[in-house]
């Protein structure tokens, strides 16, 4: 028996079908079929129910399924050890996040991750919704999120939180009330980001752990948090962004942080990977590095204002 067909048969299993771990290994689907059949008659049993749309396993397929897995991961485990002995980490790391978080958060140490391990291939795929992991042959998602996520299938290991504040322009900030009454600010033009609802508001918390939820006036909505910034810089309304984001428009003047006393949202990043034993050498070591760099660039706070 060949051991590679076993690990086709897993990634079948694992992907949810043939056609997406065809994708994810990027071999024709008829190789991959051909290479389970041959795994089924070397066993004498099926493994696979096939029907036209869907794959399931049989009941022993499912036991073997486990016993494979677990036989897999043990490899992995002897590898990563093979590797961190002679220095040699090779291999591609699959990595999903946000468009925000591709811009003004991996763009800075990405690069650096690869200049140090030359022998490591790096697929990001930035986009705003969320993908199943297994599915897509992800290895690894950096995701934005307010409580825990309802996938206790994936391993989240958290990162750090990121506070979200209020921004303007300095000549739109001395337009605004300086009382700190989050209530000052209500029917003010807004930058959102994503799709706003048709009564958005802002939902604000200050230091004591107060809420206020303020109404506002949407003036223009976008995925792309770059283009929010532009648009406050040029004193289109406010801007509600992550402060590591808007950090160099603050330093350089033509950004402000309005009501600095509130935050306008801390959500949690965290890395959200596959549930399995096995961590290949070159993802465990573009983890290592996420969990070393990147906080440093989701933390710290921005001036608050330009008085």
């Amino acid at each position: 028996m060949d051991l590679n067909d076993a690990f086709y048969f897993v990634q079948v299993v694992e992907k949810g079908g043939f056609s997406a771990a065809a994708r994810a290994l990027n071999i024709p689907k008829s190789r991959l079929s051909r290479r389970v059949r041959q795994l089924e008659d070397d066993l004498g049993v099926r493994l696979l129910q096939r029907t036209s749309r869907i794959v399931t396993t049989t009941e022993i397929g499912e036991e073997y399924f486990r016993h494979a897995q677990d036989a897999l991961a043990r490899f992995d485990i002897a590898e990563t050890a093979v590797r961190r002995k002679t220095n040699t980490i090779e291999g591609t790391v699959v990595v999903s996040c946000s468009v925000g978080m591709a811009q003004f958060g991996l763009d800075q140490i990405l690069p650096r991750f690869l200049q140090d391990n030359r022998s490591v291939k790096v697929v990001q795929r930035a986009s705003n919704q969320m993908e199943d992991l297994i599915k897509g042959g992800i290895d690894v998602a950096i995701r934005g999120h307010m409580d825990t996520l309802p996938d206790s299938s994936l391993i989240q290991v958290r990162l750090a939180r990121v506070e979200w504040h209020l921004f303007c322009s300095p000549e739109y900030h001395e337009t605004l009330d300086q009382s700190g009454d989050p209530g000052a600010l209500a029917d003010r033009q807004a930058l959102v980001l994503g799709r706003p609802a048709a009564t958005h508001q802002w939902l604000l918390t200050d230091g004591d752990g107060q809420t206020a939820s303020v109404p506002c006036r949407v003036r223009f909505a976008s995925d792309d948090m770059s283009t929010l910034k532009n648009g406050a810089a040029l004193s289109l309304g406010l801007a509600a962004l992550p402060s590591y984001v808007c950090r160099p428009e603050v330093a350089a003047g033509t950004l402000v942080r309005a009501l600095p006393g509130w935050t306008a949202g801390c959500p949690q990043i965290s890395l959200l990977m596959p549930s399995r034993r096995g961590i290949p050498p070159a993802l465990e070591a573009f983890l290592d590095f996420l969990k070393q760099e990147l906080p440093a660039i989701l933390a710290g706070d921005t001036v608050a204002t330009s008085e």
